[in-house]
């Protein structure tokens, strides 16, 4: 496989994990956190830092607003829920000073 395939295949990759995490809008991001150790949020920094290292220049918000398929202040409203206190317990406990 040459690097132009990979390049379409792991795009697609990403294509689906951002579909798949717009159809599980239920997932928080603090349970992404606590389970994979990244949420949404990772995502568009990765997101950032990868168009940086192609010498591209891209807003984080703008990025948030590719993974998110909403504007973040619109998803906050319309789908994020207060964190439980066991979820965030399970943050702290998890958090890399620990």
């Amino acid at each position: 496989m040459d690097k132009v395939q990979t390049d379409a295949i792991e795009a697609a990759v990403f294509r689906r994990l951002l579909a798949h995490l717009d159809e599980r809008k239920d997932v928080q991001n603090i349970d992404l956190m606590n389970l994979a150790g990244f949420c949404r949020n990772c995502l568009s920094k990765w997101y950032v830092a990868a168009a940086e290292q192609e010498s591209m220049s891209i807003d984080y918000e703008a990025a948030r607003e590719r993974v998110y398929g909403m504007p973040y202040s619109q998803w906050k409203t319309e789908f994020q829920q207060e964190a439980s206190a066991e979820q965030l317990a399970g943050f702290v406990n998890k958090s890399p000073d620990k």
